[in-house]
């Protein structure tokens, strides 16, 4: 695995204040059936932030490869002794495919921890990564390399144009292993208007 790991350093929580009206943070952005990109073909996407600086997302149903948490401490040029098991890469979007991402189950909380939602939070902080292998980390977690975003407006005009639908979220869903299927479920979850 060629991989330069690099823990994510950026902030994609809540605004100050709390969460903006309006905002995506903490939902489903499902791909819709007539999804045009492929890189977003049946793609469902939690959202870590949306304000008016544009959106960022993650998606939890494209899992690639496990790899040992051992391995990835030794990446990361960090201590690796002691730990155990593997963690499954998921890609999570075409930007950065250098950058990595945990999101995870909110009742772990370590240094770099936000939360996003009830139930889900991420965690910039290589450290999470021993904990997990040490038994100490949360109950679940996907490890995510690359990130979906769009540009201010950017996303608001693909919904608009029937590209996206944006649906409630669920830890239960988003740490679901049955992959397949994940894109039927979430996409039971939209409301219809009448």
């Amino acid at each position: 695995m060629a991989l330069a790991l690099t823990v994510s350093g950026l902030a994609f929580g809540k605004p100050a204040g709390g969460r903006n009206a309006g905002s995506l943070a903490g939902q489903f952005l499902v791909a819709a059936p007539s999804m045009g990109d492929p890189r977003f073909s049946h793609a469902v996407i939690y959202m870590v932030r949306h304000d008016a600086s544009g959106a960022v997302g993650l998606i939890v149903n494209r899992p690639f490869e496990d790899v040992p948490i051992s391995l990835l401490l030794d990446r990361l040029g960090l201590a690796h002794e002691g730990v155990a098991g593997s963690l499954r890469i998921h890609y999570g979007g075409p930007v950065d495919p250098g950058r990595v991402f945990v999101l995870h189950s909110a009742e772990y909380r370590g240094e770099g921890t936000e939360v996003i939602s009830k139930g889900i939070a991420l965690t910039s902080d290589p450290g999470i990564l021993r904990a997990i292998g040490a038994g100490a980390g949360p109950r679940r977690a996907l490890l995510i390399l690359s990130y979906s975003g769009w540009g201010p407006g950017q996303l608001e005009r693909e919904i608009g144009a029937g590209a996206w639908i944006a649906v409630p979220a669920s830890a239960a869903l988003a740490f679901d292993d049955h992959y397949d299927t994940k894109w039927q479920r979430a996409m039971a979850l939209r409301s219809i208007d009448l």
